[in-house]
């Protein structure tokens, strides 16, 4: 029986670019480092850095990262000042910040939970919407 998600690992193409982003810029805790990779962590996500062809999603599929709503704004700035090349403009409940990792990878910093966004859906249900 599945009981959660246990990693994430994605490819990266330059190991010291993508653990400085990972770590200095947005904050995840290194535990260990080798030659072609990485593990570190964020709260209970554990991220494993992975040196390889990468090759991002061109779909909506991304990686969201939670962020305290009193912290959003001051996070969006520094990643603004560090050149982050944003993908996508929020409409959804919340604030969000949709932008792109050293190798394109799609990330979000969202405020916000999963019982907020159904509370929302009370409001304005997506199209063909089923609850259960």
């Amino acid at each position: 029986m599945l009981t959660g998600l246990n990693h994430i690992t994605i490819a990266v193409s330059n190991l010291d670019v993508s653990f400085v982003f990972y770590t200095q810029l947005l904050g995840f805790k290194p535990h260990v480092r080798w030659d072609a990779g990485a593990y570190l962590s964020l709260g209970n996500l554990w991220l494993c850095l992975s040196c390889d062809t990468a090759i991002p999603s061109q779909d909506y599929s991304h990686i969201a990262l939670d962020c305290a709503a009193d912290k959003f704004n001051l996070i969006t700035a520094q990643l603004r000042e560090a050149n982050v090349i944003e993908w996508k403009k929020n409409t959804s409940e919340g604030d969000s910040l949709y932008f792109l990792d050293p190798d394109g990878h799609k990330l979000e910093i969202h405020c916000g939970n999963l019982q907020n966004r159904l509370e929302s859906l009370k409001q304005k249900p997506y199209k063909g919407l089923v609850w259960f």
